[in-house]
């Protein structure tokens, strides 16, 4: 499908800030006792940031669009104080369970107890928080420094005790992702002594990301052998200052890419060589989500943590088949 219509379709879905999936219009608990819809809300960052992230709303929207299910999806467009007012909302329609996407890691301590008190059941995808553990059921995602310890291991490999300079493209700063990746970053330029030039957040963003890197280029000019670019967009975005300052992007010898998410555009680049390695972040969380909740309906306590399988794919060994095999 053309990614401009998906574009196009999920900015119409999310026009209103909030969609609503299933086959139930009433509110809260109250429709659930009125016909035995379970109602979720769904918290999410922003649905369309990313490629990643419209993979991970439509899993979502998808999974829940069946009889017995009503999905809320509010969208906080990365603001951190609408995103927990939009879980006091759904808290206070009395919803049956509420799965969050958190946009930062802090600040949950409050509406999470609320939420606990009412008895309703939270769930984390993608991104963990820093709360007290019993203030929500579990965590469904990756583990985002073991992601970037992939990567600082690949760079080990490709480099082989030769001198490293590279640059860090960060995701939002305070959100999950970021963090743990950019963890595994500064732990990996420590132990091998790695020279980390610059290091700024490109909030997901192709368009930041180029502008971004443009600037490093003519501060830095041929010293970046390496780009570190917390997703895929942002590695596009590095890529395309690059080639348009004239320097070898990839492959053996070009200027290293290292991205992460995996989506499916951004592999057909790895296996072109544009990206030397590009470490996967699952977003198709809708179905564990169904299976913890259907797990909970039936009495059943699940995992505190549910930490999803991911791979790591390079310029020099990935296919073709490997890519059409993909779903996202």
């Amino acid at each position: 499908m053309n990614k401009r219509i998906v574009l196009l379709g999920l900015a119409l879905l999310l026009a209103a800030g909030m969609v609503l999936v299933g086959g139930c219009q009433g509110k809260g608990g109250q429709a659930r006792e009125a016909s035995n819809v379970i109602n979720i809300g769904f918290a999410q960052c922003k649905a369309d940031e990313s490629d990643w992230r419209m993979a991970n709303t439509r899993s979502m929207l998808n999974t829940f669009n069946r009889p017995g299910y009503r999905l809320v999806l509010s969208d906080s467009n990365n603001d951190a104080a609408k995103q927990v007012a939009d879980v006091q909302g759904f808290i206070d329609q009395e919803f049956d369970y509420i799965v969050i996407a958190a946009v930062n890691m802090d600040g949950w301590d409050t509406v999470l107890r609320n939420a606990k008190n009412a008895k309703i059941p939270v769930i984390l995808v993608d991104r963990n928080i820093n709360a007290p553990e019993d203030l929500y059921t579990c965590y469904v995602g990756p583990d985002f420094k073991v992601e970037g310890k992939k990567a600082t291991d690949w760079m080990e490999k490709h480099f082989a005790g030769k001198p490293v300079n590279v640059v860090n493209l960060q995701g939002q700063l305070g959100a999950g992702a970021q963090v743990g990746r950019t963890a595994a970053l500064q732990d990996a330029v420590t132990k091998n002594g790695w020279t980390l030039l610059a290091q700024q957040t490109g909030n997901w963003s192709t368009v930041e990301a180029k502008n971004i890197m443009t600037s490093w280029i003519q501060q830095f000019g041929d010293r970046i052998n390496c780009v570190y670019a917390e997703n895929d967009n942002m590695a596009d975005g590095a890529i395309q200052a690059l080639r348009e300052a004239g320097k070898n992007v990839g492959g053996k010898d070009g200027v290293a890419i290292i991205s992460f998410d995996a989506n499916r555009p951004y592999l057909q680049m790895t296996l072109e060589g544009l990206i030397n390695c590009n470490v996967e972040c699952n977003p198709l969380h809708g179905p564990k989500v169904l299976e913890i909740i259907q797990m909970i309906e039936s009495g059943k306590q699940p995992q505190k943590v549910m930490i999803v399988e991911e791979e790591a794919f390079y310029y020099d060994t990935i296919t073709q088949a490997i890519i059409d095999a993909r779903q996202y």
